[in-house]
Order: C-alpha cells, then sequence, then structure tokens
C-alpha cells in the first residue's frame, strides 16, 4: 500500500491496533466503518486479513464480498469470504449478529466507532441495563477504531478512494438501533445543545472502571461463588457481582455465556444461597439448588 494521506496516518493516534506485524482478522461487510477499519490496520502494520460474512437477507448481498475482496487486493490485505444461514423468525437483527460472530475467529476486530458505542449505550439503558451494560465497545484489540467517529471513517474511505457499500437496512425505522442514531441521539444532542457522543462515552468508561474495582471486591470478598455461606455473608452489591460472574462462566452457562445475566436471574440465585429459597430457575432450563451449603447446577434430563 502506497503512502497514506496525512489524515489517515494522523487518525491512527487515536486507535488502539496491536503491534505492526501482529496478524489481525478484520470483519469487513464493506460498510464505510469496516473498509475504514481495514486501511487503517494495514497502515498500522497490522498483516490484517478481511473477512466478509454474507447472511444472504438482502438481494445481491453476495456481490458485496466482491468489493471487500477488491479493497483487500489494494490494500494488500488477506481475504476471505464466509456464507451464514440465518433463519426467519424475532430479533432478526440479534440473530444476524449472532451468526456473524460466530462465522468469525476468536480475536477478530470489528469496525465499531465512538459513536456505535453511544448508541449502545443508549440502547441498553433503554433494555433496563446495569453498569455491565454501559462498559461496552471499549477501546482495545477488538475494537481498534473505537476512538474515531464516523465523520473519520467517511473520511478514510474518501481518502483512500474506496467506494463503500450502502446497506439500506442501516435506515430502515423497524429496527431500533437505525431509531436510536437517527432519531434519539440527534434529539439528546438537541437538548443538552451540545454532541452528546463524547458524553455518552464518558459515561462507558466510568461504569467500566467501577465494574472492574467491583469485580476485584467481589472475587476477595467471594473467591468461590458456590459458597453459599460467604455468598449469603458478603455485601450484596459483591455477591451479585460473584454470583453474576459464576452464571456466565462455561461450566454454568454453556454456550450461552456470552449472554447478559438479568437481574430477576441473580435475585432469585442470591435467595438460594441466603436459604429463603429452595431453587432458582435459569434460563435455558437449568436451575440451581443448595446442597450441604454449597450452589450446584441442576440440568434437565434429555
Amino acid at each position: 500500500m502506497p503512502a497514506a494521506p496525512a489524515d489517515i496516518a494522523s487518525l491512527l493516534g487515536k486507535c488502539s491496533f496491536p503491534v505492526a506485524g501482529t496478524p489481525l482478522v478484520c470483519a469487513v461487510s464493506g460498510g464505510t466503518d469496516s473498509l475504514a477499519l481495514l486501511v487503517l490496520a494495514v497502515e498500522a502494520g497490522c498483516e490484517a486479513t478481511a473477512v466478509h460474512v454474507d447472511h444472504g437477507l438482502r438481494p445481491g448481498s453476495a456481490a458485496e464480498a466482491d468489493v471487500v475482496a477488491a479493497a483487500a487486493a489494494r490494500l494488500g490485505a488477506g481475504f476471505r469470504a464466509v456464507t451464514v444461514e440465518v433463519a426467519a423468525g424475532p430479533d432478526l437483527e440479534g440473530r444476524a449478529r449472532a451468526a456473524r460472530r460466530d462465522a468469525l475467529p476468536a480475536g477478530h476486530a470489528t469496525g465499531h466507532t465512538a459513536d456505535d458505542r453511544a448508541e449502545t449505550i443508549v440502547l441498553n439503558l433503554l433494555r433496563g441495563a446495569g453498569p455491565d451494560g454501559l462498559a461496552v465497545l471499549r477501546p482495545g484489540p477488538a475494537h481498534p477504531i473505537a476512538g474515531l467517529r464516523r465523520r473519520d471513517t467517511e473520511a478514510v474511505c474518501a481518502a483512500a478512494g474506496l467506494d463503500p457499500v450502502h446497506d439500506p437496512s442501516n435506515t430502515d425505522p423497524a429496527f431500533r438501533r437505525n431509531r436510536v442514531r437517527h432519531e434519539v441521539v440527534p434529539l439528546l444532542a438537541d437538548v443538552a445543545g451540545r454532541d452528546v457522543v463524547p458524553l455518552l462515552c464518558r459515561l462507558g468508561e466510568l461504569a467500566a472502571a467501577d465494574g472492574e474495582l467491583l469485580a476485584t471486591l467481589a472475587a476477595a470478598a467471594v473467591p468461590d461463588p458456590t459458597d453459599a455461606g460467604a455468598v449469603a455473608a458478603a455485601e450484596g452489591p459483591l455477591a451479585a457481582r460473584a454470583l453474576r460472574s459464576w452464571l456466565r462462566s462455561p461450566a454454568v452457562a454453556g454456550d450461552a455465556e456470552h449472554h447478559p445475566v438479568d437481574l430477576a436471574t441473580v435475585t432469585r440465585v442470591l435467595a438460594v444461597a441466603r436459604g429463603e429459597a429452595v431453587a432458582a430457575e435459569l434460563p435455558g432450563g437449568t436451575r440451581v439448588a443448595r446442597t450441604a451449603g454449597r450452589l450446584r447446577v441442576e440440568r434437565p434430563v434429555r
């Protein structure tokens, strides 16, 4: 790739790519943000490979892989195309996102920006999320351009001479994220009289820092979350944090380990630890019971 324009090079200081020479798989849909991710990954010196995942949900979506392949070839990056199937049904957006995640290798990078992060924080607030729901899409190897704005990724693509794919679903008001993006965040900015994206991202950073401290304190207070006595004796927030961590672990959650654990579930399990209930039902048909002072998971007989 030829030397990048100064405006592209200057943006790297706001990014969090791994050190030069590191292999990095980039999820690239062909849209503005993901193409900018690929451009910046190459400019950062990473051994970048663009992976395009086609859900087959729109006519002509397979042709978008050609756009990504051409961009990768032009930038000197690797390329791979993957096709997945997403059945019709509720929460199509969420299931498509899960299918894409499952098709990509661990440690892949996505093109989420600060704008995406702010929108996700608002969405999670609307779902009733707690602090963990605010500590999302933090800058790091998985989200190396999370410190950039959407206008920055547009500038990167323009400077690199790339013509991004425009997904019509990104403006469809049937998807809640689009309403947050095009209606809620602009309205919040109008009411506040300022750009609210940095404010929301700062809220996310504060929530993440508090969450990390709480997790450390919880691990010290309840080193073994299956010890019902220790859970019952701990302060409520620490007990809840310890249980939430345990319930999300592969030993308990299995394939659902990436899903958040809601407050109602944690409260039910806490009641079991305190001897206020015999057992607590968990999503997926399992439950937690207490035997001889220990919490254990009971799975349904198949």
